[in-house]
């Protein structure tokens, strides 16, 4: 097979560049889609969906370690 130029090498690079990246988004969806499904589980109707809205943002942003042992050093309600 001949070498291939360095405008070839380029083109095929991007293509594979662009399929991981669409791969990427796909897995992406798939994971927040099975995440979304825990959450129609829970009783989230007793929160406004700016408090629903800002515990998830601070879950993530924390990590779930550290969100998991702020919440378990609550009080009991």
């Amino acid at each position: 097979m001949p070498k291939m130029t360095d405008r070839e090498r380029l083109a095929k690079l991007e293509a594979d560049q662009r399929k991981l990246a669409e791969e990427a988004d796909n897995v992406r969806r798939a994971l927040r889609a099975s995440y979304g499904a825990i959450v129609a589980d829970l009783a989230v109707e007793t929160m406004t969906e700016r408090e629903f809205h800002d515990l998830l943002t601070q879950a993530v942003r924390a990590g779930g370690t550290a969100s998991i042992a702020a919440l378990k050093a609550l009080p009991s309600a």
